[in-house]
């Protein structure tokens, strides 16, 4: 048989069996224990999952969403008062997640803000408005102050659009 390198101590050995992957008797054990310890993990990780609450996915879906927001928009001001600056960066809202959740996921009403405008200042609004008039135009800007079908997402779905802006993000981190 071809000579192989064990999985445990990575020295090569010729094996006496065809699915033999450890050189000795320590090794194979060693190697047992590990993909124990991996199995177990994997149902622990399981187990969590399945005990998630919808607002536990909800608050990860977000943060997947916040994420791929801050990334996309990595190379411009703060959408209300147009200043970069080292401090911190957040997914700002037009319309607060609050008071029109069924908008808590649209790409259109989420920009790069800074906290000062966020936090301090209640999202600052006004300026906001005026430069995403400018980014969106009024149609969209419109649309997006009009009334708009309550949603009520079920865990897959959230967790479908968790993963769809990990992989978004990933795409843009990519380039």
């Amino acid at each position: 048989m071809k000579k192989k390198k064990c999985k445990v101590c990575w020295v090569q050995f010729e094996p006496t069996r065809p699915l033999q992957a450890a050189c000795s008797i320590d090794c194979a054990i060693q190697l047992a224990n590990k993909q124990k310890e991996k199995k177990k993990q994997k149902e622990t990780r399981e187990l969590k999952a399945k005990l998630k609450s919808r607002a536990d996915w909800l608050r990860e879906a977000q943060a997947a969403f916040n994420a791929f927001i801050r990334e996309r928009d990595k190379d411009l001001p703060c959408i209300s008062c147009g200043r970069f600056h080292q401090g911190q960066w957040h997914a700002g809202h037009y319309r607060t997640v609050g008071a029109c959740p069924e908008l808590r996921f649209n790409e259109l009403g989420c920009n790069k803000q800074c906290s000062v405008c966020n936090n301090h200042l209640s999202g600052n609004l006004v300026a906001y408005r005026k430069n995403l008039l400018i980014k969106i135009g009024q149609e969209k800007l419109e649309w997006l102050e009009g009334k708009h079908e309550p949603l009520k997402l079920t865990i897959e779905q959230i967790k479908e659009i968790k993963e769809l802006y990990k992989r978004k993000l990933k795409e843009l981190k990519g380039k």
